[in-house]
């Protein structure tokens, strides 16, 4: 590996956040909130519940407006246009929507949208591409509610990536999923990061993705109390404001609450 020059200059981000704030119904949510990713980076943006996450990555993706601050994608400024190079993935959305549709058929609807009404060409090869990348490639033809939770997930994060974004939000991505898709998702974001893709992900705890994370941006009641590397125990008992006296059912459910996963 090359020798990095000091005196070189850092590259631009490619997502940049400056003091951000959102008051909803005039009651002030985010209190200045700012966060960078670059290319080939992984941020894990945590809290617990009620810090401002969800706020924050709501006006991330443009779904509500700063009151004040400023949000920019390479370099410009948010608007319906950037934001196409810009891949979402919300907490728990069905993948099919109450529609029976294929998996194949949910990844290639990505490519629709901003005045598209078709797909490109070469859209096979690319659905293809992102599947296989999630590790879902033998499940392109399965009509998608018959898929687990977690193969769901998966199948949504294929429909961002089939874009090739340059930036990938990822809201909860492993909550109530299965172990095995935890693992593979965890693979597929170091294949991403490896691609030069910048991830924003939004995790209770960083469980079996802690190895791909950069860096670790943590909120408290709308406020950033904590930037840098995650230290080796960030995760939600780590958190400001955590709740110790919360009972684990059983063994097993405290194995599965390290993880993250609050599945059955």
């Amino acid at each position: 590996m090359a020798a990095t020059d000091p005196a070189a200059p850092a590259a631009s981000p490619v997502l940049s956040a400056r003091d951000v704030r959102v008051s909803l119904g005039g009651t002030p949510i985010l209190h200045g909130v700012s966060l960078d990713a670059h290319r080939g980076e992984v941020v894990a943006l945590m809290g617990g519940n009620g810090s401002g996450k969800s706020t924050f990555v709501r006006a991330l993706v443009g779904a509500i407006a700063p009151t004040h601050g400023e949000i920019r994608l390479a370099g410009r400024l948010l608007t319906p246009s950037s934001r196409a190079s810009l891949g979402y993935v919300p907490q728990r959305l069905t993948a099919a929507g109450g529609v029976s549709a294929t998996v194949a058929e949910v990844v290639a609807s990505g490519l629709l949208g901003n005045r598209r009404l078709r797909t490109p060409r070469h859209s096979r090869a690319r659905v293809a591409e992102a599947l296989s990348t999630m590790g879902i490639g033998d499940l392109a033809h399965r009509d998608v509610t018959r898929l687990s939770g977690g193969q769901q997930q998966r199948a949504l994060i294929a429909r961002a990536l089939v874009r090739h974004p340059d930036v990938l939000v990822l809201d909860e991505p492993m909550a109530g999923v299965d172990l095995e898709s935890q693992v593979a998702f965890a693979h597929a974001l170091g294949h991403l990061k490896d691609g030069g893709a910048a991830i924003v992900i939004v995790l209770h705890e960083l469980g079996a993705v802690a190895r791909h994370i950069d860096q670790a941006v943590v909120l408290e009641h709308g406020c950033v109390t904590y930037t840098g590397a995650p230290p080796a125990d960030m995760g939600v008992h780590a958190l400001p404001g955590h709740d110790h006296e919360h009972p684990h059912a059983d063994p097993q459910a405290a194995d599965r609450s390290s993880l993250g996963w609050d599945g059955p």
